[in-house]
């Protein structure tokens, strides 16, 4: 193997496979991104060793670089203390590029590890291995979930695609406002439906005629996630569920590997909203996977004033919200 101070870091002319994450299309990059790319490491041999899709987001006078997978392994793959090297070289390589920060990820990008002056809290996902019979996937799931799935197929629930967008877009905005949060615009997920075609399904559950609740779901062979969803205020018991279980079943049929609920919190706060997501999450049988969301300043006096600016307009970025969080003391709610 290499030394790691031997690798060459530089830009990776991508050719991308189902095998890899949708994320990393270009397809998605560009509809997320005024600028993308892939970079990656090489090495002795010049043999590609990883590479890591980006955007660069312009906003005003800044420029953001936001991943949107981890670290993508190649040949051999990299140890961690190599993928550090790595991504400490990389912040050099946005930094030629003008850039000014690197804003955490989005929650299904988890890294195993993060560059040396970055700010980084643990996060997680629960994903299911759909490289196994249904029977095994059923089996896995939490006998509560599989009771409130049954009951609401008895009950008529059915789930199907939809084009409806306005719908969607409906159920998941009103989803997030009962949080205080707001949704992207129709367009911009008309823009995203638009782009990935046949790599994204939308699936409804309904009920007696009246939609109970929505997921949207892109996915390649490598794995579908569980990107945005919602629901009416009061869907049927079971509505839910027996969605996210078709959603399973669906894309093991198609071959893909994996299903990515996408973002759980490490031990998030008892009695919390965040841990009744979680929970949800993890009765489907899916493995927890652990990593990091992290940021990293290229431009200091630019980073600061994002800092500032985002902890007054929203309160901080998650990876703010996280390091709060995990400094509270031990049972000591967000509310105290």
């Amino acid at each position: 193997m290499s030394s790691i101070q031997s690798f060459r870091i530089g830009a990776v002319d991508m050719k991308w496979v189902p095998e890899l994450s949708i994320y990393a299309s270009p397809r998605f990059l560009k509809t997320v991104g005024d600028e993308y790319g892939w970079i990656g490491a090489y090495d002795r041999s010049n043999e590609l060793r990883c590479i890591l899709p980006y955007t660069i987001i312009r906003k005003s006078v800044f420029r953001f670089v936001r991943f949107r997978t981890e670290t993508i392994p190649y040949g051999e793959g990299l140890s961690v203390e190599e993928e550090k090297f790595f991504l400490n070289s990389a912040m050099e390589f946005f930094r030629s590029l003008k850039s000014d920060l690197v804003v955490p990820a989005s929650t299904n990008t988890l890294f195993r590890t993060y560059p040396d002056a970055a700010v980084a809290v643990p996060y997680g996902s629960f994903v299911v291995d759909l490289r196994q019979p249904e029977s095994t996937l059923w089996e896995n799931v939490h006998p509560k979930h599989r009771n409130v799935i049954r009951n609401a197929e008895k009950k008529g629930v059915e789930v199907n695609t939809t084009q409806d967008l306005g719908l969607v877009h409906r159920l998941i905005t009103g989803t997030l406002q009962r949080s205080g949060l707001k949704f992207i615009a129709l367009r911009d997920l008309e823009t995203l439906v638009e782009a990935l075609a046949d790599n994204i399904r939308i699936l409804v559950a309904h009920h007696q005629g009246r939609p109970q609740g929505c997921a949207v779901l892109p996915f390649s062979r490598y794995g579908a996630y569980y990107l945005y969803g919602g629901s009416i205020e009061r869907p049927l018991t079971g509505a839910m569920n027996f969605l996210q279980w078709e959603a399973i079943k669906r894309f093991q049929a198609c071959q893909v590997e994996r299903y990515d609920f996408v973002g759980a919190r490490i031990n998030p706060d008892k009695g919390s909203k965040q841990e009744g997501l979680a929970l949800f999450k993890e009765r489907f049988g899916g493995a927890f996977h652990s990593g990091f969301l992290w940021k990293y300043p290229l431009n200091r006096a630019k980073y600061s004033v994002y800092c500032a600016a985002v902890r007054l307009l929203r309160g901080g970025d998650i990876v703010d919200e996280e390091l709060k969080r995990l400094k509270r003391p031990s049972g000591e709610s967000a509310a105290s």
